[in-house]
């Protein structure tokens, strides 16, 4: 009777708390006045009760002073986005990439886009759907070359999707293309459950079809207006008020491999950034699933 008892209030305690997982914020949620108020904001962060966070760049500091910052807020920083381009990116040098990371306690680096060819248009959005099945596979094959140089020096090498990955290319996708041409050994992915739905792709299947390959994720939720598209536009909204069933997607989630979790959203914003942040933590820090 007893251990039934424990069972039912474990079933029933809130879903981070239950696994023991910190809830982290992608601090580009935070938008470009994070980087004039960096001290301010982080304890803003950590005051609404987020444990982990998710850079993206370096907000004009040098990886000693994110450090201090991050400790001065009681703050750690597993994950970073690094762009797939220039001196500080994958294409750089990745021993001082490496030595930076170290630097900060980042574990995780996530490639948040792919490497664009030359020959197409440098904005995203027009070469998101100009990718051909080659560029991809180009891209798998770079994603495992830099993550085993990574690897030796101790840092994980991983790829954050949006939704022009899953533009059809004949019987497959970008997505699908990365995923099967990438070594599991090397290279993981960061699922943006918000993105993925507005590609008019279901989050739950993708976990299922693929165990094992999605380490973190951004919980990122869209209105059920957002129509299916490749071409980066959604409808957002705070965790809990849009389409996405996270009571599912997330047990699912964890099952299928995810420890780190970072909620994400993407502009325009109904509320002030921070304002918008403490509603999606609300309920992510509740939700039983």
């Amino acid at each position: 009777m007893l251990a039934l008892a424990g069972s039912a209030g474990a079933a029933s305690a809130p879903f981070f708390q239950s696994r023991k997982l910190p809830v982290g914020i992608q601090l580009y949620s935070l938008g470009p006045d994070l980087a004039k108020e960096l001290d301010a904001q982080l304890a803003t962060v950590a005051k609404i009760g987020f444990k982990s966070v998710e850079l993206a760049g370096y907000l004009g500091r040098t990886p000693a002073e994110l450090r201090a910052a991050f400790d001065k807020a009681g703050l750690v920083c597993p994950s970073a986005h690094i762009s797939p381009k220039g001196a500080g990116g994958f294409s750089g040098d990745l021993n001082k990439l490496a030595d930076e990371m170290h630097v900060i306690g980042v574990k995780s680096v996530m490639m948040p886009i792919f490497y664009i060819p030359d020959r197409l248009s440098q904005d995203l959005r027009q070469a998101g759907v100009q990718m051909t099945a080659d560029d991809w596979k180009w891209n798998a094959d770079f994603l495992n070359e830099k993550a085993a140089v990574l690897k030796k020096a101790g840092i994980v090498s991983g790829y954050h999707n949006h939704n022009f990955e899953f533009a059809p290319l004949g019987e497959t996708n970008g997505m699908e293309i990365l995923l099967k041409g990438t070594d599991p050994s090397l290279v993981t992915f960061e699922m943006d459950a918000g993105w993925v739905s507005a590609a008019g792709h279901d989050p739950l299947a993708m976990l299922k079809a693929h165990p094992g390959r999605f380490t973190q994720m951004h919980v990122k939720d869209i209105k059920p207006t957002t129509k299916a598209n490749f071409e980066l536009k959604q409808d957002p909204t705070e965790v809990g008020s849009g389409m996405i069933d996270w009571k599912k997607l997330l047990p699912a989630a964890y099952a299928a491999g995810v420890r780190g979790f970072y909620y994400e959203q993407e502009p325009p914003f109904a509320h002030p950034r921070l304002e918008s942040a403490k509603i999606s933590y609300d309920y992510l820090a509740k939700v039983v699933a």
